[in-house]
């Protein structure tokens, strides 16, 4: 065998924090004016630097006397450590501390509507931390008193519930839950990728895109409480409680699956206030804005209510010039997450590729991977558990020989639906969309272990 395939190979990190102040007031400033093509090249020379600069000491330039980490007895070894509960919540290490979910700069005008991407190449499992949970807000995230919070029930006429109802936290928390784990995407998650390659690492291509354990009360049993038509009632609207005043109609066949969770619990505590705290909707497999956060209302009635958010956004543009609407269901998709954009492999050998998976119609059945830009597949293990409409993780040894790799992930989920790649997509959908996008993401890594986001003609 040969002694590289044997030898683990390294890894570099994929750059955290790509621009500094002064280049996100700039890149938000050439934005304003129009200046997309702008945005792609800070990226791309800001990625550049910080990734030479993010290359650690080949082993073979250490001292040979030794490793001085194993021959010096450490500080943390001889003395004693800090007290037991000595910060009432726990933290992350200070030296993790790089890892955050970061905004994109130009994406969007202001801070308040805008959104914030999970670091997907640094995570491992299927669960996003909360804190680190993608955020999509239109007007800012609040911190909202749980003890004057309320959901109300009603209907769009008298006859549409046998009883209004409205609920307090205490009433929802009082009542039977269950937990279930599922993740949430934004619809426009890849959007900046459908035009052509817009940004550098997995962070910005897929970060908007998280998953938890959430807990509450199936709106099943709340509607099935206030008496509700649900022969008349084929849709409920969903209405959240910040200032942009959310609302999304969301099917009656979805909420009588017992899938549509009324939720106030995630990873095994209170939502965090970024999250929707006190209280959320979470709509599994379907676009993320269906999951209204900050939910105070449920109306039920018998057609869609094409709010604002339904007329104007969140729909697809097609190539004859039309709009698609209500296409929320998120398709089968997956990425790499290591080797991914932005990360340098350091030599040659043996590498674990590694990524996610997941539909927004049910459980991903297998996953293939490529490193020849789709030449050939092998597929990969897919790690446990594999969950309905819950992200999914998968592993494929690789031996790297030094060669210029290009390297992509094709999943497929329990209905047969196999995840396009961007030639046919783009041949159904034009470049001009701005929604589900969920093409097959290809990862050059260069001779130098470099690895950059690429698109295959």
């Amino acid at each position: 065998m040969d002694r590289n395939a044997a030898r683990p190979g390294r890894l570099a990190r994929a750059p955290e924090n790509i621009l500094d102040a002064s280049g996100v007031r700039r890149v938000v400033d050439e934005a304003r004016r129009g200046r997309r093509d702008f945005i792609r090249s800070a990226f791309a020379a800001a990625a550049a630097t910080a990734a030479t600069a993010a290359v650690p000491a080949r082993a073979a330039d250490a001292a040979p006397a030794g490793d001085p980490d194993i021959l010096t007895l450490p500080e943390h070894s001889r003395g004693l450590g800090r007290p037991v509960a000595s910060t009432g919540y726990g933290s992350p290490s200070k030296h993790e501390a790089q890892i955050q979910r970061r905004p994109s700069p130009g994406l969007t005008q202001t801070t308040q509507a805008s959104v914030s991407f999970a670091p997907l190449q640094s995570l491992f499992g299927i669960v996003t931390p909360s804190g680190l949970h993608f955020e999509r807000h239109h007007q800012g995230w609040w911190d909202i008193d749980p003890a004057h919070h309320r959901l109300m029930i009603n209907g769009s006429d008298a006859k549409m519930l046998r009883q209004p109802m409205v609920y307090t936290m205490d009433d929802l928390m009082r009542l039977p839950s269950v937990s279930r784990f599922h993740f949430i995407e934004c619809g426009a998650n890849s959007g900046m990728e459908w035009g052509n390659v817009a940004v550098p690492t997995c962070q910005y291509t897929h970060g908007m895109l998280s998953c938890s354990e959430f807990t509450g009360v199936p709106l099943r049993t709340l509607l099935e409480m206030a008496g509700a038509d649900f022969k008349r009632g084929r849709y409920v609207l969903a209405e959240g409680a910040d200032g942009s005043s959310m609302t999304r109609t969301i099917p009656m066949e979805l909420v009588e699956s017992g899938e549509v969770l009324v939720v106030y619990g995630q990873n095994g505590e209170m939502l965090r206030p970024e999250n929707g705290y006190p209280l959320r909707l979470v709509v599994p497999g379907v676009q993320g804005v269906s999951s209204v956060k900050y939910l105070r209302r449920i109306k039920v009635g018998d057609q869609p209510w094409a709010t604002k958010d339904e007329a104007v956004h969140y729909i697809d543009l097609m190539p004859d010039g039309q709009h698609r609407q209500y296409t929320s269901t998120q398709e089968c998709k997956s990425v790499v997450t290591t080797p991914s954009g932005g990360q340098v492999l350091l030599e040659r050998g043996y590498y674990n590729i590694s990524g996610l998976a997941w539909s927004g119609r049910g459980k991903v059945t297998r996953v293939d991977v490529s490193v020849d830009g789709g030449r050939n597949w092998h597929t990969a293990t897919l790690q446990t558990p594999v969950l309905s409409k819950c992200l999914t993780r998968f592993n494929l040894d690789w031996v790297w020989d030094g060669k210029p790799a290009l390297v992509q992930s094709r999943a497929i989920d329990e209905t047969g639906y196999v995840q396009p790649s961007l030639r046919q997509l783009r041949a159904v959908r034009g470049s001009r969309s701005i929604y589900h996008n969920n093409a097959i993401q290809t990862w050059l890594v260069q001779e130098s272990g470099e690895v950059k986001n690429v698109e295959l003609a």
